[in-house]
């Protein structure tokens, strides 16, 4: 796609917004903060929790700039968060034609008044969108990517508005808000008030080694046991694809009756199977960081088996705990960290979790 003209003749004053949902005294302060700097045109991070209702904040905003006639893009890193974002928009502005963007995608680029995109689609334009949303801007592949950050800047129009949306916003955003670059929005609350679930450590010597023995290992059996005798549904993280088909194996000669997917970011049925778990055919998905943000599934219980890996951050743990909780019927889900060691990571996403849930909600 070669650079196409900015015509943005869109109609003006036309109201699309049909949600009728009701936001929270807290949610609906950080939706005006949008419009206020939508119309004041800067920049503006909105650091919320996992579960505070961010995409239902952005509503009322991304409304006030269609009616302005502006071209509006939401983008994020995940292909997950993009697929789930677009029939939420679809039913919540039905009468607006969308367009949505990513790498396998089988719809065409058409030139629509609001686009839905993968951070990588941003490379694709300059100067397009009034407003651009970044959602989980602190997610892989953006995060310390110069390139598709500079694709973010030179996606918007000079005199627009970049929204930032995270719950563990980096070093850099924060940066910019302590040097008054960025204005900023908190909400330390989920959308039905209830505090984030914390960490629970569970030391696992020697897990892997049993794993590849073919042996269940303590931890592993407690949580399996109480989640089949509870009858709750489940999400297992692992480090590495290659530890998926041993853990599930062991899994399943132990726990034959517990329905169990693997997933990973290489899986071609990854969201068939991620479909399965919300329409609740299968009981439980064992799965490594791809679905550590962005996908919502209600009353769910977490084990994070080898949390002490590397290739957990301590952002990454605050996401994956962050997975629990989600519903209003149960927002105390447990979360489980299966580790040999309790690492600086670890204890930072704890120490961040318990700081948000001390927090005063301003309404």
């Amino acid at each position: 796609m070669g650079t196409i003209a900015e015509p943005n003749k869109f109609k003006k004053g036309v109201d699309y917004l049909a949600w009728q949902g009701q936001l929270t005294n807290a949610q609906q302060r950080c939706s005006r903060n949008i419009i206020e700097s939508i119309n004041q045109q800067n920049n503006r991070l909105l650091w919320a929790v996992t579960g505070a209702g961010k995409t239902e904040m952005l509503f009322e905003g991304v409304a006030h700039a269609l009616k302005l006639g502006h071209r509006v893009c939401i983008a994020s890193p995940r292909v997950d968060v993009c697929i789930e974002l677009f029939p939420r928009l679809q039913a919540s502005f039905p009468g607006l034609e969308i367009v949505l963007l990513h790498g396998k995608t089988e719809m065409k680029y058409r030139y629509r008044q609001l686009t839905i995109c993968t951070t990588h689609q941003l490379l694709r334009f300059r100067g397009a969108f009034d407003l651009l949303i970044v959602d989980e801007v602190d997610a892989f592949p953006l995060a310390g990517n110069a390139a598709l950050h500079f694709a973010i800047h030179k996606a918007r129009k000079l005199q627009g508005t970049t929204i930032y949306l995270t719950a563990t916003p980096d070093q850099k955003l924060l940066n910019d808000v302590k040097n008054g670059d960025l204005s900023v929005s908190y909400l330390p609350r989920r959308f039905h008030g209830f505090k984030l679930p914390e960490i629970m450590v569970k030391l696992s010597f020697g897990w892997e080694k049993k794993i590849t023995k073919g042996y269940i290992f303590p931890v592993l059996r407690r949580f399996l046991q109480l989640q089949k005798s509870n009858k709750r549904r489940f999400l297992i993280f692992v480090p590495r694809i290659r530890q998926l088909p041993l853990i599930h194996n062991v899994i399943s000669k132990k726990f034959p009756d517990l329905k169990i997917e693997p997933v990973h970011s290489k899986d071609p049925q990854r969201h068939e199977k991620v479909q399965l778990m919300r329409s609740g055919e299968v009981d439980g998905l064992l799965t490594t960081t791809i679905l550590e943000r962005g996908v919502t599934l209600p009353k769910i219980d977490i084990l994070i088996i080898g949390s002490d890996d590397n290739i957990y951050s301590s952002a990454a743990l605050v996401q994956i705990a962050g997975r629990a909780g989600r519903s209003k019927e149960r927002p105390d889900g447990n979360v489980w960290a299966a580790c040999e060691v309790r690492t600086k990571q670890i204890n930072t996403a704890i120490a961040q979790i318990k700081k948000m849930n001390r927090m005063k909600v301003e309404d």
